[in-house]
């Protein structure tokens, strides 16, 4: 079924949410990239202690989603409310350019 002008006004005055396009605003992070090896100190050192756990030789960063498991290569991120999470490389590189 094609909606005319009359069907989409009537579907807003309803309520009716529609799909809009979106882009990330141009925030600047930190981020320390966990390469040929883990540096458990330099880690804690930017996560703090009480944000990581270690756990059958692997090692995950508390975040309000949960225990993430930070792997050899990804980056760690401080988010723009101070929040650390874990993030792919190939991600990373494809949303984050450095400054």
């Amino acid at each position: 079924m094609i909606c005319g002008n009359s069907d989409i006004n009537s579907a807003l005055r309803k309520g009716i949410k529609m799909i809009r396009k979106y882009k990330k605003k141009p925030v600047v992070i930190e981020a320390l990239e966990t390469n040929l090896y883990f540096d458990y100190k330099k880690i804690a050192d930017f996560v703090g202690l009480e944000n990581l756990l270690l756990s059958k030789g692997k090692l995950f960063i508390v975040t309000l989603e949960g225990n993430m498991e930070v792997a050899l290569g990804d980056y760690v991120i401080k988010g723009v409310q101070g929040e650390f999470y874990p993030c792919k490389p190939d991600i990373f590189r494809a949303t984050y350019e450095l400054v």
